[in-house]
């Protein structure tokens, strides 16, 4: 049994990051997955079948609603933005756009926070050092802050569903640290990113949405969740094996590889019950972290990129030392912590 999920893992680990056609059909992939691994652990029963048709359904649910109104909203946000970013000072400005879209990246989730972020970078047509800079902070914030509720981001649905616990369980257990954090990049934004008039910025893929392609992205998200909800059941007997007793700051480290995987698959392999709250909050704190690091590494990033036609090298040349400072930082915090 140990043997076929570790086998099922290290597909699940690599085959999205080296093969296109499973990167690009990741919600099937991750499905026939995590059925694999709870066939394979013996725990596929009527109650798993009941918890995996119901985890995504929130997380659904708000992905549809928010999809629709950011559709039926997008032109006065387009002037509300260029309004506000007249009336105040604009460092002030940039930074109030990574917090806030940090802090709101909960409730309206981080997919469209990041579609709002697209927005505000192709209304605001900056120099592409500026635009890219902002773009990658700002994606830090909103990897951070979606992880607050469940509802937020796949990551934390699934963390919420594995723990057994309720709406604000996140927010208790790591909204100090992911609230500095929100905060500590938008002072970066505006001390980092010095914007100058340029027509040569990014250029947007910003068409309005259908509403066919919205109702299949929620669509996307609930294979997405019900898949990570099996793989979580199914690695169980390989976490009790191999986890549980790791200390919690090795498993912070451990998690870098966030950096080129998406960390709900992560949280999936590696969140367990049976864990202390250190340890759970170390987890997180290295998956959201270095989840901002490279393009693969959240749902943001990979939308945000996309659309802006930011390079994976591009991203990382300013990814990298701003994720790799955060988490040497919040690696010190936890030193205190525990």
């Amino acid at each position: 049994m140990l043997l076929g999920l570790i086998i099922i893992l290290l597909l699940v680990l690599l085959l999205p990051f080296s093969v296109k056609f499973v990167e690009h059909n990741l919600e099937i992939f991750l499905f026939i997955m995590g059925l694999a691994s709870v066939l394979v652990s013996g725990v596929l029963d009527r109650s798993l079948i009941l918890k995996a048709l119901e985890d995504p359904i929130n997380i659904s649910l708000a992905v549809l609603i928010a999809g629709l109104l950011f559709r039926w909203l997008q032109v006065p946000l387009e002037k509300m933005i260029l309004g506000i970013s007249r009336a105040i000072p604009y460092q002030l400005f940039l930074a109030l756009i990574v917090i806030i879209l940090g802090l709101i990246s909960s409730v309206v989730t981080a997919i469209i926070a990041a579609l709002i972020l697209v927005l505000i970078v192709s209304v605001l047509r900056l120099d592409r050092q500026s635009e890219i800079r902002l773009v990658v902070l700002a994606c830090f914030s909103i990897g951070l802050g979606a992880a607050l509720t469940p509802i937020g981001e796949p990551l934390s649905t699934l963390a919420i569903s594995k723990l057994h616990e309720n709406f604000f369980y996140l927010f208790r257990l790591i909204g100090p640290e992911v609230i500095s954090l929100v905060v500590i990049f938008g002072v970066l934004a505006a001390i980092l990113v010095k914007p100058k008039s340029d027509e040569n910025g990014l250029i947007s893929d910003q068409a309005t949405e259908s509403y066919g392609e919205i109702i299949i992205r929620a669509l996307k998200i609930y294979l997405f969740v019900m898949g990570l909800t099996l793989l979580g059941a199914g690695f169980e007997p390989l976490i009790k094996r191999y986890l549980l007793d790791l200390s919690p700051l090795v498993l912070y480290w451990i998690n870098m590889i966030s950096a080129i995987l998406d960390n709900a698959t992560l949280a999936a392999a590696e969140i367990s019950p049976a864990m202390g709250p250190s340890t759970i909050k170390a987890i997180l704190l290295g998956l959201l972290i270095s989840g901002g690091i490279l393009v693969p590494g959240n749902i943001p990033n990979i939308i945000s990129a996309g659309k802006l036609k930011i390079s994976s090298k591009e991203w990382a040349k300013f990814g990298i030392p701003v994720g790799l400072s955060a988490m040497v930082i919040y690696f010190i915090v936890l030193l205190f912590i525990e």
